[in-house]
């Protein structure tokens, strides 16, 4: 690091300097003009001391400023990044894994002219290197952009990927790597030659079935180098096979599409295991083998979306909700709910209307407890919107619309939506909002609150409230099909929108009919490996929710194990992160001690295991050819791992860089200035004093 002065000016011309030396000049001539007995070399040398002391003072006075620039040189960043999920081991061809060893030594090889650091992944981006190769699942670009923005503004020099190109989860390396502005090094593990295999490439299914009725499973059945063998496939449920057929192989490189007919005889999660019998010398019999797990229901919740006139909203909010087979989305004008039966629905959602634009109307939802959600925008009477509910109450003269963005709440309580949800709504595009003042009510809750600009403010965009035993959801805003092609364009999906309304009408809808106790699962089948949450609500007389005792609950595993956790206060109600569970179906038995009463709950769930890592056998080495390619740099086998070190430091786009730092500051808050100023004023009065002068 070097560090420079130099002195600039503030507001002040520099012509104050000759100013202030002619200050300084004049005022030891007043001084020392008179003769005295000091002697006249002496008399030269006090003059010369006070003249620099007027003048240093002086001088501060008109405020200059100094300069200082100091240079901070920072090491290339070499960032290995090293594949650790089990597809590594299943089917590497080196099972001794001796390039690990190779890439640990890379940073004693590069010595202290580069900053190395090593990472691993599967799902996720954990530090350092592991020889554990256990990973369930491979996200590469995930991987490359969690290093993106860990080291966003450094000089990241090159990366060093370690994989076999086979990913299972997140979208195509190749489109994250363009905003890594650096080289990347691919290892090509793994092999590309196909070996002998019979696979489950994939199931394709409806997570949700209806009772009585028929569902079809597609399964992509897979084989290499087994030309002239018959793949025997059987789907089972409870030991017992419900299904079977027998598929020629007739190439070296096989794949077929086979549709299986099922038939949902009985309600609840039921678990179907389809597998391929094996054949002989058959490289691994692991990927033969999938379970997958369908929810039978009784029947659909009926979901009424009425609205007073056309909005290409509504067929947005109606495809979304029906994402989930458990809702059944009838849309209908105002005009026309005299035909229907109101009585039949699980939840009225209300566009843009109110629910005392009808008699009818207004009559039903008045007398009877069906939550309701009210959705506002350019079309809405607000004076009608206002006196139909009072969770929102918008007050607003000019009946202007004004664009507002969504910006989560960490508080609410109600229900879970995930990180990756919550982050991509605050980037979607504004929706339009009634401009003027919102006021909520105290029983109201905001998962969303409207951001104008870069103005956050407290005024709610959704909101969710519990009055008299009813559920009410409110959206001051109109516009979420433009949510809908933004969310597409930017993630290829819509997941965000669906998880959203998704939720929103899974709240709304819950405990229809008033249980005092109620505990349920984020979702009845959780992927192994990830987190099991539940959540819990209970109620007082007055249908008001209350969390003041505590929560009680016993998880059993079916093979006999059992897990006991008590639940956490979560606004008002309760939730539980029981962690990731073993494998397998679980049933669970809740209690709770209220007002006297022994409150009991019980539900079933289901922790599934994950094959991905098996269903590809064959390295993809073209992809990391193209990586390498793509960014500067180069592929290479794990054999040549040791020559990385040279690699890089012959590409010369991988250097040193030197950042300039300039600061200023106020010449006065330089203390050494203070100093001399002590010293020479020191110095005069000892002279003085010595020449009898003091």
């Amino acid at each position: 690091m070097q560090l420079l002065f130099s002195v600039t000016w503030g507001s002040v011309s520099g012509w104050w300097t000759p100013v202030c030396l002619l200050l300084g000049l004049l005022y030891a001539w007043l001084l020392y003009r008179q003769p005295s007995d000091i002697d006249k070399k002496i008399r030269y040398v006090l003059f010369a001391v006070r003249t620099i002391v007027v003048f240093i003072i002086s001088f501060l006075l008109i405020a200059p400023l100094v300069r200082s620039v100091s240079y901070n040189p920072q090491k290339p960043l070499v960032l290995i990044a090293q594949d650790n999920s089990q597809s590594i081991k299943l089917f590497g061809l080196t099972p001794n894994h001796g390039w690990l060893n190779d890439l640990a030594k890379l940073k004693e090889q590069l010595g202290d002219k580069y900053d190395v650091r090593e990472f691993n992944f599967g799902r996720d981006l954990k530090d350092s290197l592991s020889d554990k190769f256990n990973g369930k699942q491979t996200n590469i670009s995930s991987a490359i952009h969690k290093l993106n923005v860990r080291f966003a503004n450094q000089n990241i020099g090159a990366l060093v990927l370690a994989t076999d190109g086979l990913y299972n989860q997140g979208s195509d390396p190749l489109y994250e790597a363009k905003n890594l502005k650096t080289s990347i090094y691919t290892i090509a593990l793994g092999d590309t030659t196909a070996k002998r295999d019979l696979l489950i490439g994939n199931v394709n299914y409806n997570k949700t079935a209806f009772l009585g009725n028929d569902f079809v499973i597609e399964v992509l059945e897979e084989a290499f180098q087994a030309k002239g063998e018959t793949m025997r496939l059987s789907v089972s449920e409870d030991g017992k096979q419900v299904a079977g057929e027998n598929i020629p192989v007739t190439s070296g490189n096989f794949r077929k599409v086979v549709p299986v007919k099922l038939n949902a005889d009985k309600k609840g999660i039921r678990k179907f295991t389809v597998s391929i019998a094996p054949v002989k010398n058959e490289l691994s019999v692991q990927n033969n083998t999938e379970t997958i797990y369908v929810e039978v229901l009784d029947a659909r919740q009926k979901i009424l979306l009425l609205y007073d006139g056309p909005h290409p909203d509504i067929s947005v909010i109606k495809q979304s909700i029906e994402t989930n087979k458990n809702y059944e989305v009838k849309s209908s004008t105002i005009a026309d709910m005299p035909q229907l039966k109101l009585a039949d629905y699980s939840l009225l959602i209300l566009y843009q209307c109110a629910s005392n634009s009808s008699g009818a109307l207004q009559s039903f939802t008045t007398k009877s407890k069906v939550p309701v959600w009210y959705m506002v925008g350019a079309q809405s009477d607000l004076q009608q919107f206002d006196n139909g509910q009072k969770a929102v109450q918008v007050y607003s003269n000019r009946g202007q619309m004004q664009e507002v963005f969504a910006q989560p709440v960490a508080e609410f309580s109600l229900f879970t939506l995930s990180d990756s949800t919550r982050s991509k709504l605050s980037k979607l595009p504004p929706l339009m909002a009634p401009f003027g003042n919102y006021r909520t009510s105290g029983a109201n809750q905001v998962l969303l609150r409207q951001r104008i600009g870069e103005v956050s403010t407290p005024y709610p965009l959704l909101s969710f409230a519990d009055e008299n035993g009813r559920r009410a959801g409110v959206l001051t805003g109109e516009g979420l099909w433009r949510w809908a092609l933004a969310e597409y364009q930017a993630y290829g999906n819509h997941h965000a929108l669906e998880e959203l309304l998704g939720q929103s009408v899974q709240y709304l809808t819950a405990n229809s009919n008033r249980q005092r106790f109620r505990v349920y699962p984020a979702k009845n089948v959780f992927d192994e490996g990830e987190n099991v949450i539940l959540n819990a609500e209970l109620y007082n007389d007055a249908l008001e929710l209350v969390n003041t005792p505590d929560v009680k609950i016993d998880l059993k595993s079916d093979s006999g194990k059992s897990y006991s956790f008590l639940f956490t206060r979560d606004g008002q109600s309760y939730q539980l992160d029981a962690g990731s569970l073993p494998t397998g179906e679980y049933t669970y038995a809740a209690s709770a001690k209220f007002s006297n009463q022994n409150l009991t709950a019980n539900g079933r769930l289901t922790i599934k295991p994950l094959n991905l890592e098996t269903r590809q056998t064959a390295a993809d080495h073209k992809l990391l050819s193209a990586l390498a390619k793509q960014s500067g740099g180069q592929m290479v086998q794990p054999s040549q791992v040791s020559q990385l070190a040279d690699m890089i430091r012959k590409n010369e786009n991988i250097k040193t860089v030197v950042y300039e730092d300039k600061r200023y500051s106020d010449m006065a808050d330089v203390k050494w200035i203070f100093v001399i100023i002590v010293a020479l004023l020191s110095f005069e009065w000892f002279l003085r004093k010595r020449e009898g002068e003091v």
